[in-house]
């Protein structure tokens, strides 16, 4: 199966269209460049509007669970071809889970919303803009990831 199936974290940018993806690197980088000499507080604002931001994992669940979750009580209350659906619903969210597609992935990356990796990328860059590891001794591994958990 390892060799069958795309990494974690690369399985979503793997089958998303490549311009879609440069796209949205262009996106972050713009945000970058426009913290440059941006102080601190800034930064920080920033890195705490990506601790809340939605990535593709998260919309392309919620779009399940919601399809699901209408369909059982379309089934419930008119006629068990609803339930049907579900089946869809959960066959397409599996897909997602082994390969990183589903019907909906191109859309939501269309509009934009980023992979976790993606955004992990941003907060990183901003953290390095802030020099919050100027102070660690890259010899520590402890401290390194401490650094990085900040």
């Amino acid at each position: 199966m390892k060799n069958v199936l795309p990494s974690t974290t690369h399985r979503v940018a793997t089958y998303t269209n490549p311009e879609m993806n440069e796209s949205i690197r262009r996106s972050t980088l713009e945000t970058l460049s426009e913290l440059e000499d941006a102080g601190e507080a800034e930064i920080t604002k920033r890195i705490q509007k990506l601790d809340s931001e939605w990535d593709v994992e998260r919309v392309v669940e919620a779009k399940a669970a919601m399809c699901v979750v209408g369909c059982s009580l379309f089934g419930i209350a008119k006629n068990k071809y609803w339930s049907f659906l579900t089946l869809i619903a959960g066959t397409f969210l599996l897909q997602h889970a082994l390969l990183g597609w589903c019907p909906s992935a191109p859309v939501v990356r269309k509009m934009g919303v980023r992979t976790a990796e993606e955004i992990n990328q941003e907060k990183m860059a901003l953290k390095l803009m802030r020099k919050d590891f100027a102070h660690v001794k890259h010899n520590d591994a402890e401290s390194v990831l401490g650094a990085v958990e900040k």
